[in-house]
């Protein structure tokens, strides 16, 4: 009999995110599906963001009593259950009514942070208020400072306590397969109409009774004819700031007083220079590989990252994580914790909210697994003894 993946049609029979994903895809339109699924150009940060988890090894140990297991942790001053924050995504809206605030209460739920798009279809006040939640936000650096001020000013009225500033999007990335599925910039070639038509319970979720949704976050930015997620892209682009450089970084500083990171770092010299500016943790993140094509892994670099600036910095990164594994592989590495992105989309994609929470809960069973496994019982006794690299020259004692 050959082996084949079961075409499996609720999100609670999903045994791993890929199957979450495959559920997903058949609930989508094509071109939401695309948007969330793709990458830059040839696609090769996109794929080499998943391979390069096989280039990690573990070297577990055994007989030790792992009978009781912890996947809790610090970080930035609160206790999360496990070192996993979902990370911002825009657009939300459009895979399912309200998918930011349904990403919001699953992250409360599982006792993990959240963090909101600036290019979100929900009001970052409404994200606040999800009861037992801790709301990150994260934001772009545009031309009209006065823009970044009011929002900064937003976020501290409203109660958040950090801001992810990005910093690899002042120019956008070339994503193909996104834009092939366009007849001009906007407009939806005749293929995906065709294909949204066969979805109608998207059609009901998503565009009943309001129609498309609108950014509700960018309102002082966008003129009101082009604050829908179909029409605002363009207008975006003209407000991003590709002159972005750290005296920015110094202005933002002095304007925030709470937790800052900055996502996009993957050099281990910025790395150093975020130290500098008082910054309190970097995401090192290709974006998913959707901005510059062939740039290297968080993963490959992570390792050089934290011996540069030890324990001067809260270390995150993103890209290609599916399994519990993959995220005790970073954690080994020196990771605080990572940035779920399309991760919990997919799971969106599938269920709603109780779709990322079986997401979420699929990865803590693994993580947990995992852990014991590797004859740990919690975080703090991962160290590098329990990781190799496969690529890189061994050493061997002599006899």
């Amino acid at each position: 009999m050959k082996r084949s993946m079961p075409r499996r049609r609720r999100y609670d029979q999903a045994l791993s995110i890929a199957e979450l994903a495959e559920i997903a895809r058949r609930r989508l339109p094509n071109f939401v599906y695309e948007y969330i699924h793709g990458g830059a150009d040839d696609e090769v940060s996109l794929l080499n963001n998943r391979a390069v988890f096989n280039r990690y090894r573990f070297t577990p140990k055994t007989l030790t009593d792992v009978s009781q297991r912890d996947l809790s942790r610090d970080l930035l001053g609160h206790r999360v259950s496990m070192p996993v924050v979902i990370g911002p995504t825009g657009f939300n809206g459009m895979i399912t009514q309200d998918g930011d605030s349904k990403l919001a209460r699953a992250a409360a739920d599982r006792g993990i942070p959240f963090t909101l798009s600036n290019a979100s279809t929900e009001p970052l006040e409404e994200i606040a208020k999800v009861p037992g939640g801790w709301p990150w936000m994260q934001i772009y650096f545009y031309r009209d400072h006065d823009y970044v001020k009011n929002l900064v000013d937003r976020c501290r009225a409203s109660g958040y306590d950090t801001i992810v500033l990005t910093t690899d999007s002042a120019i956008y990335g070339n994503r193909e397969w996104d834009t092939r599925n366009y007849a001009r910039p906007f407009v939806l070639n005749w293929r995906n109409k065709l294909h949204v038509l066969s979805r109608p319970g998207w059609m009901k979720d998503v565009l009943y009774p309001h129609g498309v949704p609108t950014f509700k976050n960018l309102g002082d930015l966008l003129p009101p004819e082009d604050s829908s997620v179909q029409g605002a892209a363009a207008e975006i682009g003209k407000h991003l700031m590709p002159s972005l450089n750290w005296e920015d970084i110094r202005w933002l500083r002095d304007n925030w007083s709470g937790n800052l990171l900055i996502k996009g770092i993957l050099s281990v010299e910025e790395a150093r220079t975020a130290v500098e500016y008082g910054i309190d943790g970097i995401v090192l993140s290709n974006h998913g590989g959707r901005q510059l094509d062939s740039s290297v892994s968080p993963m490959e670099i992570l390792p050089e990252v934290r011996a540069a600036v030890g324990d001067a910095l809260t270390i995150l990164l993103d890209g290609g994580f599916r399994r519990g594994s993959d995220i005790l592989k970073a954690v080994l590495l020196g990771a605080d914790a990572v940035l779920l992105g399309r991760t919990t989309l997919y799971g969106l994609g599938a269920g709603g909210q109780a779709g990322v929470e079986h997401a979420l809960g699929l990865l803590h069973k693994e993580m947990d697994r995992t852990l014991g496994l590797l004859g740990c019982s919690n975080l703090q006794e991962l160290d590098r003894s329990l990781i190799r690299d496969a690529c890189a020259p061994q050493t061997v004692s002599p006899a």
